[in-house]
């Protein structure tokens, strides 16, 4: 495992969300790029390391990319292993697929290590299933931030018959709520919106498409956080431990979805 980079997924934030494949490389590797996200307790895996912090994050400082190549390729050419530590999944949003394509093709052997991400963890731990027999047949992974600011295909995207999972989307509720609405959405669609996904301050705040913006506001959601739209988003709970904000999403005779 020398002379190599990994790019690994650290998950969500959870650190027992790691895998066994992503402690490996953690335990041989000789300097560790981590980003913002990332939970620091998953650095007990590697003592020995030297740590480099290259955060990322929406509407803060932020590493430049340019920079992150570079580094990676200079100790890789040192003969060094190499870790670059993304949160979640480095090929969901992680720009996993660009560094790998960059290393290559300076020669550099890479290897990508999967992590949960944030839009499959969230879910869960709100015991909201993202496909379910009957309900939703497939689940749709989208990014409100795009970097030339183009906008999606929000028409399909509303009329698709997924679960709709939206990263990086709180700063844009009120473009979502409206292209959704105009694409043909139901505005009783249940929403739920998740901010800090798997960690032990995650928080939900349960709502519908057309009230989500205000709710949002009252519940004072922040980044980092994601949106599950769908009808998936209404079913029950089975665990009640974590911080709630709940508004009646369903009337008696809609439909009622359970897990």
């Amino acid at each position: 495992m020398s002379a190599k980079v990994w790019l690994v997924g650290a998950g969500p934030g959870d650190p027992e969300l790691l895998t066994l494949k992503a402690v490996r490389a953690l335990r041989e590797a000789d300097v560790v790029l981590i980003d913002d996200l990332v939970n620091e307790a998953v650095l007990e895996h590697c003592p020995g390391a030297r740590i480099i912090p290259v955060g990322k994050r929406g509407g803060c400082r932020s590493t430049p990319q340019a920079f992150i190549h570079r580094l990676m390729l200079r100790y890789a050419r040192h003969g060094k292993c190499v870790v670059r530590l993304k949160g979640g999944d480095p090929c969901i949003f992680g720009r996993g697929g660009e560094e790998a394509q960059w290393l290559r093709e300076r020669g550099v052997d890479v290897e990508l290590v999967n992590g949960i991400t944030a839009g499959l963890a969230g879910a869960t731990q709100c015991d909201i299933p993202l496909t379910l027999r009957g309900v939703a047949r497939g689940v749709t992974l989208v990014t409100a931030h795009t970097q030339d600011d183009s906008s999606l295909n929000w028409q399909a995207l509303a009329q698709s018959g997924t679960t709709l999972v939206i990263y990086m989307g709180v700063a844009k509720l009120s473009e979502i709520r409206e292209q959704l609405l105009a694409g043909g959405m139901a505005t009783d669609t249940p929403v739920a919106m998740i901010e800090n996904a798997s960690l032990p301050h995650q928080r939900e705040c349960r709502s519908v498409l057309t009230a989500m913006e205000d709710d949002a506001h009252s519940f004072e959601l922040k980044s980092p956080a994601i949106l599950v739209i769908g009808a998936v988003a209404a079913c029950e709970e089975i665990k009640r431990s974590q911080p709630r904000f709940t508004r009646q999403l369903l009337q008696e005779d809609a439909f009622q979805c359970r897990s």
